[in-house]
């Protein structure tokens, strides 16, 4: 297999942090991807909720193109 070919598994648990400021945005399993029908990735949804629980507050989503991730 190629090098750079990374599994969804080992993925989920890459720890999303805003490199401009430091705010952490949880692990990539607690939050979405958009995937288009070739299978490339698009979209980082993060849930922008602070709280451990947020069953009773509203979060924000902020959706993130994925050419900004590293």
């Amino acid at each position: 297999m190629e090098d750079n070919i990374k599994y969804l598994s080992e993925m989920e648990r890459y720890e999303i942090i805003n490199i401009n400021d430091g705010d952490k945005y949880n692990f990539l399993g607690n939050n979405d991807i958009v995937i288009d029908e070739r299978g490339v990735l698009k979209l980082l949804i993060l849930n922008d909720s602070k709280a451990t629980f947020s069953f009773f507050k509203n979060s924000e989503l902020i959706e993130v193109p994925w050419e900004y991730v590293k």
